[in-house]
C-alpha cells in the first residue's frame, strides 16, 4: 500500500501543527503508524490522498450514523449555506433542532447548543454547581468527558495512552473538587456518598462508556446512581455525547429506562458539523444566562449550517425501522465476529451498533479491566486491518461504529479478515 503522499503531508504538517495533528489520537503513534491524510469520504468509505480506499469503522468517532455524505444532509447544508453561514443572532433552525431533541429525549426539557462535547459537559457541570450550591463532581475511572481542566482525572481515550492520570498544565486546585471512582462499583459510590454526600453537586457518567472501549453497565448500576443522587440532593448527568442518537433516538437513557437531570449530546446531533448540546429539567436550565446567574456563551453556538445538518440527520433516524434494521445488521455482524475471533484471547464488548475488541481473554467491566489489554497486540491488529483496507478507531480504548452505509458484505469481510489475524 503506497502512502507516500500522506507521509509527505505529515512531514509538512509537523512544521506548523503540534504533532502534525489537531487531536492527539489522529497521530496514530500508539499503533506504530503515521497519519492517513483523507481526501474524501462517502458512505462507509474513506479515500486518502494516495488513492487508497478504507472501509471506515471509526466514522469520525461515531458521528456518521448515516454514513459519510448522506444526500439528505448534504442537501440541507447546501440550502443553509446559500442563506449565510453564521449570524450571531437567533435563527429558526436552532428552535427546530431543540424541539426535535426534546421530542426524542424528553428529559432534555430545555436545550442549549454549543460547539463541542467538551463545551457541553463543561457547561453542564457549571450549571449543576450553580443549581446545587455545591462543588464536588463525581466521575468514573476511564470515562472521558472532554479536555476541560477539572475533568482530566483518570480519563480514558487519548489520555489513557499518555500514561498519566491527568495532563501537564492542570493545577492541582483545578481537580481538587473532582473525584474519580471505578465504574460499575456500587460499593465505591455508596462509600463516597456516605463520606461526602452533602458536598456532591453531581455525578457524571457515560451510561455506556466508550472512551475506555465499550463497557456495559452491570446489573442496576445506572438505577443505583439515579437513586443515590436523588436521595442526597445531587444531580445525575448523563454524558451521551457518543450514545445520544447512536443507540436509539432517545439514547442510552431510553434503552435503560433512566431519567437523568442533565444530559449532554454531541457527534450525531450536529450531522457532521461542530455542534453539541446540554439540556435537562426546565427548572435547572432556567439558571442559565440570560434568565439566571450561570453564565455560558458562544459566538458560533447554534450555527445555522450545523443546526440544519442536525435536523436533517435526526429526521432520518425517526423512521420506525431505522434502528431495527441497523441494529439487526449489527447483531448479525457481531455473531460472525464472535465466531471468527473464538480462541484468540480477544474479548468482544458491544451494544447496538457499537463494539470494541479488547486484546485480553478476561471479561472487561471497568477501566482496570480494559488496561489489562495487550496494547501491542492491538497495534499489530490495527496495522493488519489497515493493510487489508479497514480503518478502525486507532486506540485500544475507543469504540468502533457501524452505520447504515455498511453493507453486510463489508461487515462479513471484516469479520472474516479479523479471524485470520496472526501474531
Amino acid at each position: 500500500m503506497n502512502r507516500e503522499k500522506s507521509q509527505k503531508a505529515y512531514c509538512e504538517a509537523l512544521r506548523y501543527i503540534p504533532g502534525g495533528v489537531n487531536s492527539p489520537v489522529r497521530a496514530l503513534r500508539n499503533v506504530g503508524e503515521t497519519p492517513l491524510f483523507i481526501q474524501k469520504a462517502k458512505g462507509c468509505r474513506l479515500t486518502d490522498i494516495d488513492g487508497n480506499h478504507f472501509t471506515d469503522f471509526c466514522l469520525s468517532w461515531g458521528v456518521f450514523i448515516l454514513g459519510h455524505g448522506a444526500s439528505t444532509v448534504n442537501k440541507a447544508v447546501k440550502s443553509a449555506i446559500a442563506n449565510g453561514t453564521s449570524y450571531g443572532i437567533p435563527s429558526l433552525p436552532e428552535t427546530e433542532l431543540a424541539r426535535l431533541v426534546n421530542q426524542y429525549i424528553p428529559s432534555m426539557e430545555k436545550t442549549r447548543f454549543v460547539n463541542s462535547g467538551t463545551e457541553a459537559v463543561m457547561s453542564a457541570i457549571r450549571l449543576a454547581r450553580g443549581y446545587t450550591g455545591r462543588n464536588t463532581i463525581v466521575k468514573f475511572d476511564g470515562c472521558y468527558h472532554g479536555h476541560a481542566d477539572h475533568l482530566l482525572v483518570s480519563a480514558g481515550s487519548g489520555v489513557a495512552n499518555l500514561g498519566n492520570s491527568s495532563s501537564a498544565g492542570v493545577p492541582d486546585g483545578f481537580v481538587s473538587y473532582t473525584v474519580s471512582i471505578p465504574f460499575n462499583d456500587k460499593d465505591a459510590v455508596k462509600r463516597l456518598f456516605d463520606e461526602r454526600g452533602l458536598d456532591i453537586a453531581a455525578v457524571i457518567v457515560e451510561p455506556v462508556p466508550a472512551n475506555m472501549g465499550v463497557i456495559l453497565p452491570q446489573d442496576d448500576f445506572l438505577q443505583y446512581l439515579r437513586e443515590i443522587t436523588a436521595r442526597n440532593g445531587a444531580l445525575l448527568i448523563f454524558d451521551e455525547v457518543i450514545t445520544g442518537f447512536r443507540l436509539s433516538t432517545g439514547g442510552a437513557q431510553k434503552i435503560f429506562g433512566i431519567t437523568p437531570d442533565l444530559t449532554t449530546v454531541g457527534k450525531i446531533v450536529g450531522g457532521g458539523f461542530p455542534a453539541a448540546a446540554f439540556g435537562g429539567r426546565a427548572d435547572i436550565m432556567s439558571l442559565l444566562a440570560p434568565d439566571g446567574p450561570v453564565y455560558q456563551a458562544g459566538t458560533l453556538s447554534g450555527n445555522p449550517v450545523a443546526m440544519s445538518a442536525g435536523i436533517a440527520t435526526l429526521n432520518q433516524l425517526s423512521t420506525d425501522d431505522f434502528y431495527t434494521e441497523l441494529n439487526g445488521k449489527s447483531e448479525m455482524f457481531v455473531e460472525k465476529l464472535k465466531q471468527s475471533i473464538s480462541g484468540k484471547d480477544i474479548t468482544l464488548n458491544y451494544i447496538g451498533n457499537m463494539f470494541t475488541l479488547f486484546f485480553t481473554p478476561e471479561k472487561v467491566c471497568s477501566f482496570e479491566d480494559a488496561k489489562k489489554s495487550d496494547q501491542q497486540r492491538f497495534a499489530r491488529f490495527f496495522r493488519y486491518m489497515l493493510s487489508n483496507g479497514f480503518y478502525i478507531s486507532p486506540s485500544q480504548f475507543e469504540a468502533n461504529f457501524i452505520s447504515v452505509a455498511h453493507s453486510r458484505r463489508e461487515l462479513d469481510r471484516f469479520a472474516g479478515i479479523a479471524g485470520k489475524f496472526r501474531e
